[in-house]
């Protein structure tokens, strides 16, 4: 049980202390923990061709709320993330794969405006656009492996 007292000490030093999360999250600013979830959420759902009201109606919720929880305008409890990742068949380590170390740090000595810089960067990123992931699905439903080689060389030879 914890006490006024031991709060009012802070955190122990030494080899036993637990880690301080100074970094607080700021009214209107989105948590760039929330945003990598957020967009590991959209990366995969796409990546099975599901729409937001699909994945929506599968645990219970709106497309719209499945829309800030891909944003990372929402915060998503345990409970909600455990239900997305049993639908789309994914342990709940998928969702923090692939994390920056910036967002891993949780301090400080980050930029206020992290979150967005993060959504802007995945903005950014062709391979968890839309196209991308519906190129590689419909790429691996092609019958056979060397149709899909000479696909792939073809397409190559475009570029």
């Amino acid at each position: 049980m914890i006490t006024e007292k031991m709060l009012k000490r802070g955190p122990k030093k030494g080899p036993d202390s637990t880690r301080k999360i100074t970094r607080r999250r700021v009214a209107g600013q989105r948590d760039p923990v929330d945003v990598h979830v957020g967009n590991r959420v959209r990366q995969r759902r796409t990546m099975l061709g599901l729409s937001q009201e699909k994945l929506g109606d599968a645990v219970g919720l709106t497309f719209q709320q499945i829309q800030k929880y891909e944003g990372g305008a929402n915060r998503m409890g345990g409970s909600r993330l455990y239900d997305i990742s049993y639908v789309l068949d994914v342990p709940i380590s998928y969702f923090f794969d692939e994390m920056p170390d910036e967002i891993k740090k949780r301090d400080d000595s980050a930029a206020d405006d992290l979150g967005e810089q993060i959504t802007k960067e995945y903005k950014g990123d062709t391979s968890i656009k839309r196209e991308t992931l519906e190129l590689v699905r419909a790429y691996y439903k092609v019958g056979g492996e060397n149709v899909r080689q000479h696909l792939l060389k073809m397409i190559q030879s475009l570029s």
